[in-house]
């Protein structure tokens, strides 16, 4: 299922540009705007329900931090479990760590070791706002799997295409909006 071109607009016009942050030459995606667009962020909604809705998920898994809002609004859409993966440090019980790589060193996500239950193979789309380089989603896929359950997909609401972050991704990846 794809956006119609007037939805696709929606969307991307509810986008703000913001030059040179954080750093100069950077052109950073605010999706700030996106949020507070009711009519932008039903669109968006709708079309992800939609998508995923056959896909027979038991959660979604979103990644620290906007993930977090995009993938709870469509966990509860869907009427399955949200789950986090977040930062190193930052979850209360036990956890499972993975690495990767950034520009100059190492990062590291990770999921309540208890995150999908008993359920083992459970079903989970894992949700995030951009994929750049996919370091990031590429280390929450494979906690995904390395705590029994099995990542279907990877969303996100853009790819930063020329980076080829979805490159060697273990799970189906599917952007809402391709920015070149």
């Amino acid at each position: 299922m794809s956006l119609t071109l007037g939805e696709k607009e929606i969307i991307l016009s509810s986008i703000r540009n913001i030059p040179d942050f954080p750093k100069p030459g950077i052109l950073f995606k605010d999706i700030s705007t996106l949020l507070s667009n009711p009519k932008a962020l039903d669109t968006l909604m709708t079309h992800l329900e939609n998508r995923y809705k056959s896909y027979g998920l038991d959660y979604v898994a979103g990644i620290d931090a906007r993930g977090f809002i995009f993938g709870s609004i469509l966990a509860d859409r869907l009427g399955v479990g949200f789950v986090p993966v977040r930062k190193k440090g930052k979850l209360p019980y036990t956890t499972v760590a993975e690495k990767y790589s950034l520009e100059y060193g190492f990062d590291e996500v990770e999921i309540h070791i208890d995150a999908f239950g008993e359920q083992k193979g459970a079903r989970v789309l894992l949700m995030d706002d951009l994929i750049a380089t996919g370091g990031t989603a590429k280390a929450a896929a494979t906690l995904i799997d390395k705590v029994g359950a099995h990542c279907v997909e990877a969303c996100f609401v853009m790819e930063l295409g020329f980076l080829r972050g979805r490159e060697g991704f273990s799970a189906p990846v599917y952007s809402v909006l391709e920015i070149d």
